[in-house]
């Protein structure tokens, strides 16, 4: 494949990804869900009316879109008639008036996102307001932080990273964060003082409230034993932190208070809209590709499990797409797991992409694989091209993909290429984006 293809194929990779980003900015998505007229503010849903209320409202929320949220919330309220706190991660806050932003530690919860949990659970302990307005998105998890005692920080750090680390799925992982947490599962509807509606921008597969930031104001089918389970399922029992493990026996056995539950009376004091997710940015980028002259397929599955198998699966139809000879875009969305077995650097979605390099070989096909958010692991790029030419000029440089494969490294085996794609925090967060397109 000739560079000059090659780089026709970035610019519309690009440009695929520029309207993706567009169609899931929170600004655009409060916008299309938050109305006020008079004194009166509703949410609309795909249904109709899911909420209405008299001004003024207290807003609270975390995630990495929760900046651009609030900011939204004020436009469209006015800054006179809300106030409140949300949390965000470094480098995703945004300036507002009446809302205070604090920004705090992903995807590794810090003192700084347990200060803002605690300030926040007194405000809608006491809310100076006749409504309480949540902003949730992906990220939460880890920046709403108050460990259910006896556990300390330290010890829900330990617990998450080992999680991180052996490849668990953010539902195994939420299920476990759940009960190690007052203010998860549901946690913050029973400490509400006042009706709470929540947004959610979604960053998990099948879109569940109860899922997405580990469900803060949502009920919580999961219990300590499914919890439990998870850490036999990778050998963690021993490994966690010991009041980790007696604090899940004792839920088991010993009548600790479980989550909030779907059939509890306190579970109907909220009202969950999620107003947008990574099908939004699907279609969006679908739209672009036909646009510029693409004939687009969409993965009609999320892409979810193991990164590699994950990428290899997508590597196959590639080739057969590229067999029909014609202009195609193919798009999947979805988020998968990278089990840690080496000492390199990178993140699922670069991973994702030098897992590809073999299938992609010398045909004239050119994919970026990229987080929505902007952040790719512990990194500074968004995820990577891939492409035709990128196992010729790796040998060309001494660089064996199958090594740093194996080594988790995929990070410096595209850098020395200059094959990164770099964009920064996004102020958004709808899972990620492989985004493929096949020249004819």
């Amino acid at each position: 494949m000739a560079n000059t293809t090659l780089a026709v194929l970035r610019d519309d990779l690009a440009t695929i990804l520029r309207a993706a980003l567009a169609a899931v900015d929170p600004l655009r998505l409060v916008a299309n869900h938050l109305v006020r007229e008079g004194a009166e503010v509703s949410v609309r849903s795909a249904s109709g009316i899911a909420a209405r209320w008299g001004s003024p409202t207290l807003v609270v929320g975390a995630g990495k879109a929760a900046a651009r949220m609030a900011r939204a919330c004020e436009q469209i309220l006015g800054v006179e008639n809300v106030r409140g706190l949300v949390v965000v991660a470094d480098g995703c806050g945004v300036e507002t008036q009446s809302i205070k932003v604090a920004e705090a530690g992903h995807p590794l919860p810090d003192r700084r996102g347990a200060q803002a949990t605690r300030r926040i659970v007194r405000l809608i302990k006491a809310p100076p307001a006749k409504a309480i307005l949540g902003l949730i998105s992906g990220g939460a998890s880890s920046l709403l932080v108050q460990p259910r005692p006896p556990l300390r920080l330290d010890d829900k750090l330990r617990t998450t990273q080992l999680l991180l680390d052996c490849g668990a799925d953010i539902g195994e992982l939420n299920c476990v964060r759940k009960h190690l947490s007052t203010v998860k599962g549901g946690g913050l509807t029973r400490l509400a003082a006042a009706q709470l509606t929540t947004l959610l921008i979604s960053d998990v597969v099948g879109d569940d409230p109860g899922t997405i930031g580990s469900g803060p104001t949502a009920p919580d089918a999961t219990t300590f034993a499914e919890a439990w389970a998870v850490l036999e399922r990778y050998d963690l029992t021993r490994r966690v932190p010991a009041v980790v493990a007696e604090l899940l026996q004792d839920g088991m056995h010993a009548g600790a208070a479980e989550t909030l539950k779907p059939e509890s009376p306190e579970a109907s004091r909220c009202c969950n809209v999620v107003i947008g997710s990574n099908r939004t940015a699907l279609e969006a980028a679908a739209q672009a590709a036909r646009s510029a002259g693409w004939d687009v397929v969409v993965e009609a599955q999320p892409l979810t499990g193991d990164t590699t198998d994950a990428a290899r699966r997508f590597g196959a139809t590639l080739r057969e797409l590229a067999q029909m000879r014609r202009r195609l875009c193919l798009l999947a969305g979805g988020e998968t797991t990278v089990r840690v077995r080496g000492s390199g650097r990178g993140g699922r979605n670069q991973e994702f992409a030098l897992a590809l390099a073999d299938a992609v070989a010398d045909a004239p096909i050119a994919v970026l694989s990229v987080g929505t958010d902007g952040v790719d692991g512990p990194t500074d790029a968004a995820g990577a091209f891939v492409d035709g030419t990128t196992q010729q000029r790796a040998r060309a440089r001494g660089l064996d993909a199958e090594a740093a494969l194996a080594d988790n490294d995929s990070h410096t085996f595209f850098a020395q290429l200059g094959d990164l794609f770099r964009c920064g925090p996004t102020g958004t967060n709808v899972m990620d984006l492989k985004m493929a397109l096949v020249a004819a």
